[in-house]
């Protein structure tokens, strides 16, 4: 796709600056809350009224709503994205998945490595002007941590204490050594709520989020669209260039182009199939990475995916690169593991290790004395053609699998709460903490890891990863290795990065974030 108008937007990963000690963490030009405009901000940069007086017009952006505006309560991963509009979390991540400083100016860990403090930056405030301070801080990590209902809860069942000691300095005391936190702190459980808000009624949180993020809620209408307007109390409120944000669902596909064309929306998520409509369109069209990666999950405790040669066998006769230009019209990368290429936790010795070979597909089903066709059923949410290709895939080495196509109302119940399916078309959207992403697809709990299966090898390598500082010279190899068990070990099946793909009309080009999308420095016309 030579044409102009198509931009793809890399994050700078191979030209990123080698991580320094967390303690002492302050560069510019690194991305947001996750991965956001580099040069278009400083970090230490501290907002208050300085916004008031940026003018900017209205962003109306067709993506989704998310589940709630409570980040405790929030039950899609994918709400995440919607939550950066108004809230913030602690730290942040740099292009490579590190934890950088957000909402805090630093971290230091005790010598015994269980108890963390984060200092937070002087005059922070939330939207409506009250300070946030380490009491506040304090009291946001604590209900995620012990509300009834939170689903956040799980990922910091390792804090047993918190506290505020001054107005700057947050206390955390740990069950044992975990050098995630940072990371942890940098999406969803991390997220800032004002006490204020929920001492008062938490319920009300769901439609009237109370953050610091760059936007405040003004209207929500469930299942319709949400108006936010600029929070003049934003650490980064100067580079704040719209005054109005609408947030719509995302178009249906047939019409998501004409949508923005006729400016009912100026920026909209698109598809691989619409990037040709939308260029003859005159329409910008811009490709930007992501942390989500294409896979299956497998059951591996249910028929005929309970014996490893028909795993292995799936994984050897997919061709991901077909799949990937059915799917997403050639958009996106194939890879074996859920980490993109330049994150930490990628790792290069998984490169094509189950490249596309039918024929070793035919013998490992063959040596394991499969003489006949393996049959099974395979569940996908939404008819697509990329689960109608791998199974005529699979027909030709042998597996038989039957497609049950099922409500998407009623996938989460079947897949992640029943386990009741033995092979699923899903998607990974990735994680902040390297290791909340392991435990996502490979914990004993964990919603992608339908058998309930774990590996000895890897619970203890995970051990040495959370043991180790982020950013130790030797994390990035112990993360490594952890990875290369996983993929080794378990049934997961990836098949390919996709990069979220956007039109514009009438909108600046936006930052890269593989993680969050950033909106600092976009401008309309």
């Amino acid at each position: 796709m030579a044409n102009k108008a198509l931009t793809r937007t890399d994050h700078p990963l191979a030209s990123s600056p080698t991580s320094t000690p967390a303690v002492a963490l302050t560069r510019r030009g690194l991305l947001g809350i996750s991965l956001g405009a580099a040069a278009a901000f400083a970090l230490g940069a501290c907002g208050s009224e300085a916004g008031a007086g940026v003018s900017g017009g209205r962003l109306t952006w067709a993506w989704q709503l998310p589940t709630t505006w409570d980040p405790v309560t929030s039950s899609a991963g994918s709400d995440v994205q919607m939550l950066a509009l108004v809230y913030e979390g602690i730290t942040g991540l740099d292009e490579k998945g590190n934890p950088v400083p957000w909402l805090a100016e630093k971290w230091t860990y005790d010598p015994t490595g269980t108890q963390v403090t984060f200092t937070l930056k002087e005059g922070l405030k939330f939207s409506d002007g009250t300070p946030l301070d380490a009491t506040a801080v304090a009291k946001s990590v604590e209900r995620g941590r012990t509300a009834d209902g939170s689903l956040i809860a799980p990922q910091m069942i390792g804090i047993t204490k918190v506290t505020a000691s001054g107005d700057l300095d947050v206390v955390l005391d740990l069950a044992e050594v975990d050098y995630q936190i940072p990371a942890l702190f940098a999406g969803k459980t991390g997220m800032v709520v004002n006490p204020a808000a929920f001492e008062k009624d938490p319920a009300a949180l769901a439609t009237a989020p109370a953050g610091s993020g760059p936007f405040t809620l003004t209207t929500f209408v469930e299942n319709d669209h949400a108006e936010l307007v600029k929070n003049t109390h934003f650490q980064l409120a100067d580079q704040i260039q719209v005054d109005e944000f609408h947030l719509y669902p995302q178009p249906d596909p047939a019409t998501a182009v004409a949508s923005v064309q006729s400016g009912q929306y100026n920026v909209a998520r698109i598809s691989g199939a619409q990037v040709e409509q939308a260029e003859q369109a005159g329409l910008d069209v811009q490709i930007l990475d992501s942390m989500f990666v294409s896979c299956l999950d497998v059951h591996a405790g249910m028929k005929p995916f309970d014996d490893p040669a028909v795993v292995d066998a799936l994984k050897y006769g997919i061709d991901r690169e077909k799949i990937k230009k059915v799917a997403n019209f050639d958009i996106g990368d194939v890879n074996y593991q859920p980490f993109p290429k330049g994150y930490v936790g990628y790792n290069p010795e998984l490169e094509g290790i189950y490249e596309y070979d039918p024929e070793k597909a035919k013998q490992v089903l063959a040596d394991a004395g499969h003489t006949g066709t393996v049959k099974g059923e395979f569940t996908s949410a939404q008819p697509v053609a990329a689960v109608e290709l791998i199974q005529a895939q699979l027909k030709e080495v042998g597996i038989e699998l039957t497609i049950k196509s099922i409500p998407a109302t009623q996938h989460t119940q079947l897949v992640y709460i029943e386990h009741s399916q033995a092979l699923t078309y899903d998607g990974f959207a990735g994680r902040e903490s390297p290791v909340q992403a392991f435990q996502v697809l490979f914990g004993k709990e964990g919603l992608m890891n339908p058998s309930r299966r774990t590996d000895p090898a890897l619970e203890a390598q995970l051990k040495k990863v959370r043991a180790t500082p982020t950013d130790d010279p030797t994390y990035p190899s112990i993360l490594q290795e952890a990875m290369k068990i996983a993929i080794t070990s378990f049934p997961n099946t990836f098949l390919y990065n996709a990069p979220r793909i956007i039109v514009r009309k009438k909108v600046s080009e936006l930052p890269a974030s593989p993680s969050l999308q950033r909106f600092e420095g976009v401008k309309t016309s």
